[in-house]
């Protein structure tokens, strides 16, 4: 599987330089090159990049010097340090200057293309978050805008009837029942609508044990029996329990208590 992205690779061995650029371009990288400091911060400062490899001895300005401009300027840029056996000491001091991670040489050609997928992928996953918080931003100011033209509108309606307030917060949990999001701590929560309908249910009732029943009901305004609210129910918890129960510093938990329903419970 080919990854994707813009690489520079700094080093002042050719060989090396040549050998790490055959083996990202086979992977489906593009690749530039550089082979001493200061020609890496020419590169830096004119052109993007997703990921850089950085050896740590380089003449007229060595890595870790490099490391410091690009973090000044670039917080979130990935720098994977490119090192020996000799300056493993220096590479340590490199990840507490924010180095993302380091390689040995003579490198694995394997290794090499794995923690470039890798740190790749994440970046992606990274970048896509900030997006859609900056859409969330964006609706939100939008919608608090239409609210402001249309007073009257600015009502909620989920499933039963329920009081018009905006926010729900159970600890790191807020729910805005205006924009329709989730965050638990800083982080948004992706969520199908009727999982976020059933989230809200479980959050008012918390730490409560909400019934089959009453938690179809409100959420989806369904009058069904026991049974069929309990396989009702069954697939939206099992999402909501995806998106939340990984986050293992938050603590929060949604309990099936046998034979009546569920409750959240938030430490």
């Amino acid at each position: 599987m080919n990854v994707v992205g813009r690489i520079l690779v700094i080093d002042d061995e050719a060989t090396l330089r040549r050998t790490l650029t055959r083996i990202l371009e086979k992977a489906g990288c593009q690749v530039e090159t550089a082979e001493d400091g200061r020609q890496a911060l020419i590169y830096l400062g004119g052109s993007e990049f997703d990921l850089v490899f950085l050896d740590i001895h380089l003449p007229h300005i060595d890595g870790i010097e490099v490391l410091r401009e690009i973090r000044q300027h670039n917080q979130s840029l990935p720098v994977v340090l490119l090192t020996g056996y000799g300056t493993m000491q220096s590479a340590v001091e490199a990840l507490r200057l924010g180095a993302t991670d380091y390689l040995l040489k003579p490198i694995d050609p394997d290794v090499l293309v794995s923690r470039t997928r890798t740190i790749l992928r994440e970046r992606a996953v990274e970048q896509r978050k900030k997006e859609i918080r900056e859409q969330i931003v964006s609706l939100q100011a939008e919608l608090d805008a239409l609210d402001r033209e249309n007073p009257e509108t600015s009502f909620v309606t989920m499933g039963a009837s329920q009081p018009a307030e905006r926010f729900l917060k159970r600890g790191r949990l807020i729910l805005d029942l205006f924009s329709r999001t989730a965050t638990l701590g800083d982080e948004v929560l992706i969520l199908p609508p009727a999982a976020f309908d059933y989230l809200v249910v479980f959050t008012r009732h918390s730490p409560e044990v909400v019934d089959y029943q009453t938690l179809v009901s409100e959420a989806q305004d369904y009058q069904v029996s026991t049974n069929e609210a309990r396989e009702l129910a069954k697939w939206h918890v099992h999402v909501l329990r995806q998106a939340i129960e990984d986050r293992t510093k938050d603590n929060i938990q949604i309990l099936n208590v046998r034979g009546r329903g569920y409750r959240l419970v938030i430490d």
